[in-house]
């Protein structure tokens, strides 16, 4: 397996017409949005593409925007935001998607403090009781209770009564200014492998790209491409799509590689990583750039 390692999108923005960008180690990482992305995104909109931003964040979208403003993106360079938390937003609302319609109307939320608005407006109610809960609403971690051990009683106690956790950000980690933090996917899997049932919204599963798709208007999808960092969520999310996708080598995988942003991979490392992960982008790129 050899993964052509690029220098910068213009050597592929001519096979696309549509673009889903990863946001978080992809445009920035906790920080100011990196120049050299924003001049990026700048420039697939000056060759008249179609730009949606796609995040695992499980936040309304119009939130998610006005993070990535206040780092340097201006609204004029894209066309839409979809988070996990849009898109689970909703399908809650609109009660059409299975499982999410059957589950009940009460959860328990999961969540840092400032995220517990996710459903406000909506025909559902926070318990403060995990044995009163339908469901789980898993958004995060939070700064009272940062690590899987201080969550293990509660997960415990609701996988007893079976009941089903809706995570809203399937990543398991995010490198936020060189430091890893847990996510709500950390959350998740720690519930499936003590037997708990769990629906997960984000990347890599199917409802946010089809909302993606949609957002775009491009058809046929094979004029659209996916640009992340993530070998668990963007990758396989895009191939499940049949969307090609473009690795970001210097994010998460920067460590793994022994490389910084900028630098190029070894081409050897990435292609066992990527055959280890049973994925085959179309291409890498060190970092967002042109």
């Amino acid at each position: 397996m050899t993964i052509p390692i690029i220098r910068g999108l213009s050597e592929l923005s001519a096979d696309y017409d549509g673009f889903i960008l990863d946001i978080w180690g992809v445009v920035h990482q906790g920080g100011d949005a990196y120049p050299e992305a924003i001049d990026c995104v700048r420039q697939l909109r000056d060759a008249g593409k179609r730009v949606v931003f796609l995040s695992n964040a499980p936040r309304r979208a119009e939130t998610v925007a006005q993070i990535i403003e206040d780092k340097g993106i201006p609204r004029e360079l894209y066309d839409a935001v979809l988070s996990s938390g849009e898109a689970a937003r909703i399908a809650f609302e609109a009660g059409d998607e299975a499982p999410l319609n059957t589950l009940g109307r009460r959860y328990y939320l999961l969540a840092a403090s400032g995220d517990d608005g996710l459903l406000d407006g909506l025909d559902y109610s926070a318990v403060g009781d995990v044995s009163e809960a339908d469901f789980l609403l898993t958004i995060g971690l939070s700064e009272k209770r940062p690590d899987i051990a201080s969550h293990v009683e509660t997960l415990s106690q609701a996988a007893s009564r079976d009941v089903t956790m809706v995570c809203v950000n399937p990543d398991i980690e995010v490198v936020r200014l060189g430091q890893r933090e847990l996510c709500a996917g950390a959350l998740a899997q720690h519930y499936e492998k003590i037997g708990g049932k769990v629906v997960h919204v984000g990347k890599p599963y199917p409802l946010v790209y089809r909302l993606c798709l949609e957002l775009l208007g491009i058809a046929p999808q094979e004029r659209v491409l996916a640009v992340g960092d993530g070998m668990e969520t963007d990758i396989p999310g895009a191939r499940a799509a049949s969307i090609d996708a473009l690795l970001v080598t210097g994010g998460l995988l920067a460590e793994q590689l022994g490389i910084t942003r900028f630098e190029a991979p070894d081409p050897a490392a990435l292609a066992e990583i990527c055959r280890a992960a049973n994925e085959c982008p179309r291409a890498a790129i060190p970092a967002l750039s042109w």
